[in-house]
């Protein structure tokens, strides 16, 4: 059975939510091979939005990412 309910004990979830406060830049792989990068505004059960230096704001579905890395 699918759950929807935001689990905020998954590690996943809590590095997530450390990169949206700390502002990080990050690489978003994603399984099509495309590489977004940007920072992390939100996430949700199913997205995760991101915003690039020029404020685009792209909304990823989390199953869609092969890997997010901090930029350096």
């Amino acid at each position: 059975m699918l759950t929807t309910e935001f689990d905020t004990s998954l590690p996943s979830i809590r590095q997530v939510q450390h990169l949206i406060k700390e502002t990080t830049q990050v690489e978003f792989k994603l399984v099509t091979g495309d590489l977004l990068t940007g920072r992390v505004l939100w996430q949700d059960s199913y997205c995760v939005c991101i915003v690039d230096e020029n404020s685009q704001q792209t909304t990823i579905w989390k199953q869609a990412i092969a890997y997010i890395k901090p930029k350096n």
